[in-house]
């Protein structure tokens, strides 16, 4: 993990409380309680950050908590519960922290859903990077809109044989539900720091996904991928 006090960065306060809520929601008070301590955070048992938008919560401390859910949970728990959790920040932050005020209102609603993913998306990376000390764009890439955190709280200092920042797939899953009338867009990381990339990359479809027929939807939650991840 990174302690030089000079090169930490902190995540707001808000985000990383609503964050520890949803995934108490999954695992229980008792669950958070556990991985917590596993994290060396016991101070936050029963003690969430508090609810505002002050950069107070470090990456480093962000991170551990991601960390400490992969072991306990295993990958398969961690990356639902964690996206899970994401999904709930990014409702916490467009409803009571104002992220995404930025976007332009009539104009933004004319525009077709594909066209309101790439504008809601740089929105999306601006107004985070302006509540926190990451630091996100969005590019281009043939078929793709790539959304790149070069600085990321979740896999901050850690290292990993694959991407592990679910978390920051489900923002962008929410996100891309909100900004497109509820279709469904794919993001997936494609690369991530703590597998040695120099960045964390997540790759969108210009395209909505096309709804699968019925009965063959898939049906899984959150508290299915903590069960299933614990069992193996």
């Amino acid at each position: 993990m990174v302690g030089d006090e000079a090169e930490r960065r902190y995540y707001a306060n808000g985000m990383a409380r609503i964050y520890l809520v949803a995934i108490e929601d999954v695992i229980g008070s008792n669950g958070v309680a556990a991985v917590l301590r596993l994290a060396k955070l016991g101070h936050l048992i029963g003690n969430y950050p508090p609810d505002s938008l002050d950069r107070e919560f470090s990456f480093e401390d962000f991170a551990a908590i991601n960390q400490a859910v992969q072991e306990v949970y295993g990958p398969q728990g961690a990356k639902g519960l964690c996206q899970h959790a994401g999904r709930a920040t990014l409702e916490y932050a467009v409803t009571d922290g104002g992220l995404m005020a930025d976007l332009p209102d009539a104009a933004f609603k004319l525009l077709p859903p594909g066209a309101k993913v790439k504008v809601g998306l740089s929105t999306l990376a601006k107004s985070l990077s302006d509540i926190s000390d990451q630091a996100a764009y969005v590019e281009e890439d043939g078929e793709n809109i790539v959304f790149v955190v070069e600085q990321c709280p979740e896999c901050w200092g850690s290292s990993s044989d694959g991407p592990i920042c679910h978390g920051t797939t489900g923002v962008l899953q929410e996100a891309l539900q909100w900004l497109s009338d509820s279709q469904e867009f794919t993001a997936v990381e494609t690369e991530c720091v703590a597998r040695g990339d120099d960045a964390c990359t997540f790759a969108i479809s210009r395209k909505a996904v096309e709804e699968e027929p019925e009965g063959h939807k898939a049906t899984g939650s959150a508290e299915d991928a903590v069960l299933d991840g614990a069992s193996t």
